[in-house]
């Protein structure tokens, strides 16, 4: 059976629970249609990324 080898400290503890917090999802203006988006993710209403045009765009039915 695993048996811990030393008590951990309090000040261990927390440096190790230190990356486990939730962030919110970062979001960007799109310089091109001003709408909202994920960084590194393709503009969805445009159908750009990078400013070359990867997808058609949507449209409004």
């Amino acid at each position: 059976m695993a048996v811990p080898r030393s008590k951990m400290s309090p000040m261990k503890r927390g440096q190790r629970r230190s990356h486990d917090a939730l962030t919110a999802p970062a979001y960007v203006e799109d310089k091109e249609s001003g709408e909202r988006r994920r960084p590194h993710h393709i503009d969805m209403k445009s159908g750009k990324y990078r400013g070359r045009q990867i997808l058609t765009p949507k449209t409004d039915q």
